[in-house]
């Protein structure tokens, strides 16, 4: 049994307040927008320049750049001292006080429905209801639990940035919870937790000041929502002004709130649940780094973690209580260019990070590269967490980074993080001793007792925690429902100690085995729950949200394991009939699906069954069901030998090495299919030394094969030399292909391949006449800063459309210049893309944020998405017909229709083109689509004489009229008279009043719904 020591300090909102008071002028935050365009710009630099130039040249370009030097700054940065963030916590606690006290505030949006916004502050307790929905935790605890009220629930729904440590600060300082939302969570999953959580208020960014290089949430949804009460905020509506805060401090309080924050995780019931985190085991987990591992005031740390993850705690309450200076990237381009976390590291010395096996294994290409071979990564510390931590991965950490040290940290949401630890300086000479299978999980951290329940061995169980670090239990409105624990009696849980006390201990669901040292190695689970990237998953939620899709009938997901690491989920299907279309509808379940789960829980591979196998107990047998996929597959495509097998040899083994495969990988495997997701794609692409967004659009050996030879891929260096490690030698001949010269993956280039002389003219290599410097394009190009902060797209006849924030007449020029009639000018050809057919119609270029998209269909049933500035292709589906029509993108920039020969117009998600929903008329499809978004419709006209007026967020058809003569051109719409007209081969031109077929609509559905009444229905 541990001894538990009291904590030195009371709570967190006192701790921050002393530390913030006694350095108010140091700076606290750095958001480093500027160090990241430092990084891109200068993987593109060393792409360009020799190996033996690179770190003096390296120097000299951060030099330029740099505002600071201690802590490093950079210029785009933006820093807020101490004194900042204190004055915008005392300012945000005393609005949220008042707020969620019943008053107003200029920055609330209230619900447009009447909801319950304002909870008692007590309302678990002060009504006699206890905190624990079970009477049997013991009267000593329901005694000391029964001291404690229940918050309301504050959620913060932003990513990492100043505003959202403000935004928890203030929470915890009002006595309340925080409940972080993650923006990356599809909409429906944020809207369940809130429902779930019964959130009082939610907190976003919004600002009218102006916008930051930080794209921190998309808040409008929520607002456009109406059902709950929004608070927004940003920096600068805190820092000019100070307030007196007149707050009581939380710990001073009679009564102690039984949590301080609520964290959603897979559930096994098919429903997330929502851990009760408390203040105690987040102070515990701080104190206990704080003297084993000291923070020096000195010390620059770094804020990278999904604020879905709860390691992302510990990452910014660590240097907000130590005193230390806080890095944050933009989240957005973090989450593009992973490999900037590298540059980062080195840029703002970096001394701490926390990370996940996976992703530190996606970095050692760059770790490996000729640059950091000659310069020191000045990490000195590296905590790793959340996935099992192979001895291998360890020992190349060793030889990269010898100076660091590296802890390997065990816990889970219900222990607040963490509750064991093992430092690797402990491993060579217990690799002498024991073969731990790999790198152990250590001893309990401080507080905190860890103990192993088996059936037959003291030595190997299912791995039980108790102490400070335990949550208070699962949230279920309107109580607290206990963890899932066991009672131990004292002998169990120390066979040292005489006593027979009883203990309560929370189970965790992982299995260890104690070593001859002590220390504990996890050797995997016996339930269905598996970790992705650090994420636990339940295998029963994704079948749960799979069955309510109303094609399916029953579903079941397994996990594919690779040399230990889970590498995919599967899902099986049974359908209620059998789709003639598998492919599509394969896109199209996994899109429904991604709408409803967060990216990590959707299963990469679908597969349609007829029946599952049976255990004799009668249930799925999950063993058996891999033989399925075999049959299903069916045979792999035959297709003749190539001429450039070496070529095909290195893409292969590379995508074997990215997936960490033995087996074969055929020129048909998709690579995503096989388990690859970004991590893995940028350790592929980087080791191939092609742009990753080229992966994704040739996911196949053969296909990124032929793309190379093709010219297709977009990537500014050559393949690596270093790729062809462990392909023969007379394949190495045969390629001859040139040395890399860039020690980092170029991401997001937009230049030409630059090859070297002697490489085959078969090759890619750049068109002198055709070349395009970026940095002598004058600045007029597609990225124009003064662009990037309105959505706005370009049709035919130049039809120009905006996003919301052009509502009105508040719009300006963004760019423009004079061209003299007197002068010559010069036209270049900036890049191509081969189609494969003939291009009938006009591309649509759309502006979002900072990107600039180009959307176009060919006669070969291609519809592409393509980056208007570099020419890489970023999506591409191929579709049941040609494509002769221009695209339309919707009001908000969601979604992108575009009509078909094969008689649908498609709904494509923005981002990767996946259908959301198509509609199928009775003709080919010529006319591009118009939205009409005061009406959320689509208008848009067919071969088969009809317009349709398709209502995109119901996604059904509202109504069609006969137009007497096939549509080919585009309806146009008179949004300010309300009125629309459409042509037809018939030589008839068609007006409608629209505002009169939505009231005729309104009252078709009216007399519906009387004559259902009057018959009973």
């Amino acid at each position: 049994m541990v001894s538990y020591n009291k904590l030195s300090a009371c709570c967190i909102s006192h701790e921050f307040y002393k530390v913030a008071t006694i350095n108010p002028n140091k700076i606290a935050v750095i958001q480093a927008c500027g160090g990241v365009k430092i990084a891109k710009e200068f993987q593109l630099f060393c792409s360009e320049n020799g190996d033996g130039e690179t770190r003096e040249k390296f120097e000299e370009f951060v030099s330029s750049k740099t505002t600071s030097v201690n802590p490093p700054v950079y210029e785009g940065d933006e820093c807020f001292t101490y004194s900042d963030v204190l004055s915008a916590v005392d300012s945000l606690s005393s609005r949220l006080r008042c707020i969620l006290d019943g008053g107003d505030d200029p920055n609330l949006l209230k619900p447009s429905s009447v909801v319950n916004m304002h909870h008692t502050a007590n309302n678990c307790s002060s009504k006699g209801q206890s905190i624990l929905g079970s009477s049997d935790q013991g009267l000593e605890q329901y005694k000391q639990l029964h001291k404690t009220y229940c918050p309301r629930i504050v959620g913060i729904y932003m990513e990492p940035s100043v505003e959202y440590i403000v935004a928890v600060l203030s929470v915890l300082r009002c006595g309340e919870a925080f409940l972080p939302l993650d923006p990356s969570w599809p909409n429906e999953r944020v809207q369940l937790v809130i429902s779930s959580s019964k959130a009082s208020l939610i907190v976003g960014y919004g600002s009218s000041v102006g916008g930051t290089c930080h794209q921190l949430d998309k808040l409008q949804w929520l607002i456009d929502k109406g059902s709950y009460p929004v608070f927004y905020m940003s920096m600068e509506d805190f820092i000019p002004k100070k307030s007196d805060l007149l707050l009581g401090w939380p710990c001073e309080s009679e009564r102690l709130r039984s949590f301080c924050y609520l964290m959603y995780t897979s559930g096994s019931t098919g429903k997330p649940k929502g851990v009760c985190g408390t203040e105690v085991g987040l102070l515990n987990r701080f104190l206990w780094m704080q003297e084993s591992y000291p923070f020096q005031k000195e010390e620059i740390l770094f804020f990278k973690a999904s604020i879905s993850f709860i390691d992302h705690l510990q990452e910014f309450l660590g240097a907000m209580l130590a005193n230390c200076t806080l890095v944050i990237p933009p989240f957005n381009q973090l989450k593009d260019t992973i490999f900037c976390v590298v540059n980062l590291l080195q840029e703002y010395s970096i001394s701490r990070l926390v990370a996940v096996p996976s992703l530190i294994r996606a970095f050692l290409p760059a770790l490996q590269s000729i640059y950091y071979s000659t310069v020191q990564i000045p990490l000195k510390l590296l905590v790793l967490s959340g996935e099992v931590f192979d001895i291998s991965l360890w020992k190349m950490l060793v030889k990269l980074l010898p100076q660091t040290s590296i802890l390997n940290i065990y816990g889970s949401t219900e222990v607040s993080g963490d509750c064991t630890y093992f430092d690797c300086k402990w491993l060579p000479p217990m690799l002498e001793q024991d073969a731990p299978g790999s790198v152990p999980i250590g001893i309990p951290i401080g507080n905190c007792d860890v103990v192993l329940v088996g059936e037959n061995s003291p030595y190997e169980g299912e791995i039980c925690v108790s102490g400070s670090c335990v949550a208070a239990g699962y949230f279920c409105h309107p109580s607290i429902f206990p963890l899932d624990n066991v009672e131990l009696h004292q002998e169990v849980a120390d066979a040292e100690n005489d006593k027979n006390e009883v203990n309560c201990y929370f189970r965790t669901g992982d299995f260890g085995r104690k070593l001859s040292n002590g220390n504990l190695v996890c050797i995997g689970r016996k339930d269905r729950s598996v970790k992705i990237s650090g994420q636990r998953i339940a295998l029963e939620e994704v079948e749960s949200v799979l069955r309510e899709h109303q094609e399916v009938v029953d579903a079941a997901v397994v996990s594919r394991c690779v040399q230990g690491d889970i590498l995919l989920l599967e899902a099986y299907v049974l359908l209620k009939q059998k789709e003639s279309n598998l492919e599509f509808f394969r896109s199209s379940i996994r899109c429904w699906i991604a709408s409803k789960l967060p990216l990590i829980m959707v299963p990469t591979r679908f597969y349609f069954v007829e029946s599952f196998p049976m255990s004799s107990s009668g249930k799925v047998d999950y063993k058996n069901l891999a033989t399925l996929a075999a049959s299903e597959a069916g045979s792999r495509i035959e297709i003749e030998e190539t001429q450039d097998i070496d070529l095909i040899n290195v893409i292969q083994k590379a995508f074997s090495d990215g997936l960490m495969v033995v087996d074969k990988i055929s020129l048909d495997d998709n690579f995503f299919e096989m388990g690859g997701n970004s991590l893995s794609a940028a350790y592929v692409s980087y080791n191939l030394g092609i742009n990753m967004k080229d992966l994704y659009t040739f996911p196949t050996p053969l296909k990124l094969q032929k793309a190379i030879l093709h010219k297709k891929v977009s990537s500014s260096r050559e393949l690596r030399a270093d790729a062809l490690v462990g392909v023969n030698s007379q394949v190495q001949e045969k390629s001859k292909l040139p040395s890399n010269k860039s020690w980092m993956p170029d991401l997001d280039s937009s230049i030409s391949l630059s090859l070297t002389s002697d490489y085959p003219i078969k090759c890619l290599k750049t068109d002198s006449d055709l070349y395009i410097d970026p940095y002598d394009f004058n600045g007029r190009d597609m990225n124009n800063s003064t662009m990037t902060k309105v959505s706005c797209s370009y049709s035919r006849c130049n039809k120009v459309r905006h996003d919301a924030r052009c509502e009105g007449y508040h719009c300006r020029s963004v760019l423009s210049w004079e061209v003299p009639r007197d002068k010559r000018g010069l036209m270049r050809e900036r890049w191509m893309v081969y189609m494969e057919s003939c291009v009938d119609a006009s591309p649509l270029v759309v502006f979002k944020e900072r990107s600039a998209y180009l959307f176009v269909g060919a006669h070969s049933h291609k519809f592409l998405c393509i980056d208007a500035t570099s020419g890489l292709v970023l999506w591409e589906i191929k579709l049941e017909g040609r494509v002769e029509s221009s695209a339309a993108v919707l009001h908000d920039f969601s979604q992108v229709v575009i009509g078909c020969y094969d008689g649908n117009i498609y709904f494509l998600n923005f981002s990767n083109g996946i259908p959301c929903w198509n509609f199928q008329t009775h003709g080919e499809v010529k006319s591009q689509p118009v939205v009409d978004k005061e009406r959320h419709l689509v208008w848009c006209g067919s071969h088969d004489h009809n317009l349709y007026a398709l209502d995109y967020e119901n996604q059904c058809c509202v109504y069609k009229i006969r137009c007497g003569g096939s549509i080919f051109g585009a309806p146009a719409l008179d949004e300010v008279h309300e009125k629309l007209y459409v042509a037809s081969t018939s030589g008839r031109v068609t007006a409608l009043f629209v505002r009169l077929y939505v009231a005729r609509w309104m009252e078709v559905l009216f007399r519906w719904a009387l004559r259902d009444l009057s018959s009973g229905r």
